[in-house]
């Protein structure tokens, strides 16, 4: 590829990208081409990584995530960028962080597995808005008596929180400190805030064993289920509502 189509590769990519307010896979991208004259994966790939060095050092960055590829604000901006809304998006739950943390790390988990390890019932609720937020799905059912469900992680929960597979999961030790993810979540400006959880989570959420506790059945299993883990990137920051 010379110079010239590589600089005209580019600018078709990034003005797609930023057009589409989405990720874009390779496949999408091949699209923008007529018939027999589309670049190939490789080239596409090349020329995307080329952007990417492009923009290093600016206030957005091109970012390869689970469902493709797509511009969004660096994540170290989100503080100042989270001030073009006056309206945060609710908080989210511990129990709902320690439930969807559950999922993610030993997929494809039960609710009544996710219930042994956190010590009380699992809120239907919590549940119910995991699967309309499509963070997770049923990918099966348990072969025991009554036939649980079993639930794991979805490609919108790998992009909501920018990552590209499950290995960038962080480590267990990174992700203690759920008020400290709450936090950050807060800060993301993307998205419908959840509604506050009705009176049933929140008595529920009153019979929540102590975090300690739950760190302790976490550390039982911590060499396992960190295998998964390797980076502590969990946050995203996007320009857009």
């Amino acid at each position: 590829m010379t110079d010239n189509s590589l600089a005209q590769l580019k600018r078709i990519l990034e003005g797609a990208l930023l057009a589409a307010g989405e990720p874009l896979s390779l496949d999408r991208l091949a699209q923008l081409f007529p018939e027999g004259k589309a670049p190939a994966n490789s080239e596409l790939r090349s020329a995307l990584k080329a952007i990417q060095v492009d923009f290093a050092g600016r206030g957005f960055e091109l970012k390869e995530v689970a469902s493709g590829w797509r511009f969004q604000v660096c994540e170290d901006l989100s503080g100042w960028v989270s001030r073009l809304w006056e309206e945060k998006p609710a908080r989210y739950s511990r129990a709902l962080l320690e439930t969807l943390s559950l999922i993610a790390y030993r997929q494809p988990v039960t609710r009544g597995e996710i219930e042994e390890v956190r010590g009380v019932s699992v809120s239907s609720n919590i549940i119910r808005t995991l699967l309309e937020r499509e963070w997770v799905r049923v990918v099966g059912h348990r072969d025991v008596p009554g036939r649980p469900a079993m639930y794991a992680t979805t490609k919108v929960f790998l992009d909501y929180f920018n990552l590209k597979t499950l290995d960038d999961l962080p480590a267990l030790t990174e992700i203690r400190d759920l008020d400290k993810i709450n936090a950050e979540l807060d800060l993301d400006g993307q998205g419908d805030p959840l509604e506050k959880p009705p009176q049933a989570m929140e008595e529920l959420e009153q019979e929540t064993v102590s975090q300690a506790n739950i760190d302790e059945r976490f550390e039982d299993e911590g060499d396992t289920l960190s295998s998964n883990a390797n980076s502590s990137h969990c946050t995203e920051a996007k320009t857009r509502r």
